[in-house]
């Protein structure tokens, strides 16, 4: 029984947090799209910085 309200419980999060974005990008778009961009410039930062360590390894 705990596996059935564990799995229901995954089923409702997953659906509460789509709801919740795309109430964001509908209510405030200009917001969601900074805060994609910022997300995008971090990845972009993350991995150059993997890049300039890997290439100082050789």
């Amino acid at each position: 029984m705990g596996v059935v309200t564990a799995v229901q419980a995954k089923k409702v999060l997953k659906w509460g947090a789509i709801i919740l974005v795309a109430f964001y990008l509908l209510t405030r778009p200009t917001d969601a799209a900074r805060t994609v961009h910022g997300a995008l410039n971090g990845m972009v930062s993350a991995a150059n910085s993997m890049a300039q360590f890997f290439a100082t390894l050789t």
